[in-house]
């Protein structure tokens, strides 16, 4: 369905629970980043289903912050 409100608070509350700063990527044609610990600004990426987006985070536990990102993601936030 999209990142809406619901999905977008999962995302920044798991994000939350990491030290790492996490950035997630709008591709396409506008492309945007969002800081992925602010709820608004992943509401604002307007993200639809199918949006390509890119996960980044910068810090002491990263890649464990990104795979769980992911995998929220790849679970399709328990909506399906």
């Amino acid at each position: 369905m999209g990142l809406h409100a619901r999905p977008a608070m999962q995302f920044v509350d798991l994000a939350n629970q990491f030290t790492s700063e996490v950035r997630v990527l709008k591709g396409g044609d506008e492309p945007v980043e969002a800081d992925g610990k602010s709820v608004m600004q992943m509401i604002v990426l307007e993200a639809t289903q199918g949006t390509p987006l890119t996960i980044e985070a910068n810090g002491d536990d990263a890649d464990e912050a990104v795979k769980q990102l992911a995998e929220l993601f790849e679970s399709k936030f328990g909506e399906e």
